[in-house]
């Protein structure tokens, strides 16, 4: 599928040349920097510097006082307290943490991780009903609860109290728990709106060792949970969410806990530096294995394993789901091209496709793959408990959840944000469903969003590449949504002659590139899934690259390799 190239603004070059100056560094970096709004040394210095102390105070947030109270009150009179979270990474993320957190202090605790299939996601009434035969007075949700009208009434009718730790976009009303903490609430007062999840929850373990004159370095044990919550749900990796993924991945890399130890065993991964992008691709998806195929409970049982030997027998079961999940995904992704094929819907502006045989546990993984073959918003459905359930995800600037919001007359329940989101609804109303969101699509998509773009930072001659411009670069990182991996261009390079077709399909192309009017400087480059370059860039003296500077760590050396995004003849 073709990609548009579309390059950013560079900014002013007085700007430019000024910031290059004051941080003694070329002025492509400095540009990168006033990209991301990056304009002065002070700013330049908290974004190379992160420090814990610049977090912010939790007591900022809406409730936040009222939420600690309550659990100080708990602990005090020995309440039973339930942890209750979604079962995605997220969500066991953030159990494990307040769970792990809290038992230090108080021995009547217990948590709980919904079914996937039986009790679907958010608070479950079964969930309520443990709570109360087991004498529970307070659950502490987080990851979701935002929209959980209905149930924390329930809850309060049977004298059990909720304080909810979400990041989901709200609906018109929040739940009358004695706490709401989502900094995307609509009177939100905290000055950061895109903590994940755990981020929430953390936020909530921060203030009540504030007010208990608990030392923050406890809290700190838990920041590798953090940054895998943040990395796994796709949060801005700016501001607060910067600072907490910063030091959490250097916790991730220095002293894991045992059961993230355990999966970056399993995943080949404990012999280089662990980074969002092995988060992303390898820690993630082996927590979500666990809600997927089985039950998430065993990703929490997993990440609050206090021995070696207990986390990897958890870890075994574990990837042993996640290659379940890769190959059920593997045949849903097929069978739903075919699908799509076959009903003649290559040619509408979104996809939604139901099959009540397809497994809940990957339809948005499988959207997410149809996105790839298909760019547009996407749908995928399956048969639970007698309703349609299913995953929705969208394209870049265009906003699912309010197109899906649109629907919801044809809904029983939806959420999620922008870019994901779930749904339910009766099987009788799908296509009334299919026809009226392909419509509201259509009405508002434009035709750059149904487009792959490719968004290039700046040009960067190969001549610029140079050591000193390659260790500035990595302290970019964490790199992530709304600070992504720079992408730079270059013009009129050719390979040296030793270009090669390399994976297991032969699908991918491996060069060593030169440029034309620096012909002594080349660099070794990998193109993903590009292999149909390969006769016509034989055929021509020159083209063009859109590519990121990574390292490519091979038996403990690493060397700087380009990662080619796309090649333009």
């Amino acid at each position: 599928m073709a990609k548009a190239w579309k390059i950013k603004e560079n900014g002013h070059y007085e700007d430019i040349h000024r910031l290059a100056q004051e941080l003694n560094i070329n002025t492509i970096l400095s540009t990168l920097l006033i990209q991301r709004g990056i304009n002065t040394y002070v700013k330049a210095k908290a974004f190379f510097r992160p420090d814990l102390r610049d977090l912010y105070d939790p007591f900022l947030m809406n409730d936040m006082e009222k939420a600690v109270k309550r659990l100080k009150t708990a602990i005090s009179q020995g309440e039973k307290i339930l942890i209750y979270g979604d079962y995605d990474v997220d969500g066991t993320t953030s159990v494990a943490m307040v769970y792990s957190f809290l038992k230090k202090y108080h021995p009547r605790l217990d948590f709980y991780i919904p079914d996937r299939y039986a009790e679907g996601y958010g608070i479950s009434y079964k969930a309520i009903d443990y709570a109360c035969h087991s004498d529970t007075t307070l659950i502490i949700a987080l990851d979701c609860g935002i929209k959980a009208i209905d149930k924390v009434a329930y809850a309060k009718e049977r004298k059990i109290d909720f304080i909810i730790c979400d990041h989901h976009t709200p609906g018109d009303k929040l739940p009358d728990a004695v706490a709401v903490l989502n900094p995307a609430r609509f009177d939100s007062t905290y000055p950061f709106h895109y903590l994940s999840g755990c981020g929430v929850g953390f936020k909530l373990l921060q203030a009540y060792s504030i007010l208990n004159d608990l030392p923050f370095e406890d809290l700190e044990e838990f920041l590798d949970l953090v940054a895998v919550s943040i990395a796994s749900d796709i949060v801005p990796l700016i501001d607060e969410n910067r600072i907490l993924a910063y030091f959490g991945i250097q916790k991730l890399n220095k002293s894991p806990r045992f059961g993230i130890k355990a999966i970056i065993k399993v995943a080949g991964i404990e012999d280089k530096p662990i980074s969002v992008d092995d988060i992303v691709f390898k820690i993630g998806p082996r927590i979500n294995a666990a809600g997927r195929i089985e039950s998430g409970k065993q990703a929490v049982d997993l990440l609050i394993s206090e021995k070696d030997e207990e986390a990897l027998l958890h870890c075994e079961k574990i990837n042993s789901y996640n290659q379940t999940r890769r190959n059920i995904d593997k045949t849903i992704t097929e069978e739903a091209l075919k699908e799509t094929i076959a009903g003649n819907d290559r040619y509408k502006y979104s996809t939604v496709l139901f099959n009540p045989a397809w497994h809940k546990g990957v339809v948005g993984i499988v959207a997410s793959r149809l996105i790839e073959s298909y760019f547009r918003p996407t749908i995928i459905l399956t048969e639970s408990n007698g309703f349609a359930t299913g995953s929705a995800r969208s394209v870049p600037g265009f906003d699912l959840y309010q197109a899906i919001s649109n629907c919801s007359d044809l809904l029983e329940s939806f959420g999620g944000h922008m870019y994901a989101a779930g749904l339910t609804m009766k099987i009788e109303n799908i296509t009334k469903f299919r026809d009226k969101f392909e419509n509201i699509v259509k009405e508002t998509i434009t035709q750059d969003q149904m487009i792959p773009q490719i968004d290039i930072d700046t040009e960067l001659n190969f001549r610029d590449v140079t050591p000193k411009f390659f260790n500035v670069l990595k302290q970019f990182e964490p790199f992530g949504p709304d600070n992504m991996n720079p992408v730079f261009f270059a013009e009129n390079v050719a390979d040296n002659g030793s270009a090669r077709v390399v994976g297991t399909k032969k699908e991918h192309l491996q060069l060593n590139l030169i440029q034309e009017d620096i012909p002594f400087n080349n660099f070794k480059a990998i193109a993903f899934n590009q292999a149909h370059h390969f006769d016509k860039i034989k055929k021509v003296n020159g083209f063009d690259i859109a590519f990121t500077l990574m390292e490519d760590t091979f038996r403990g050396n690493a060397t700087l390799q380009l990662n080619i995004k796309d090649i333009r003849i």
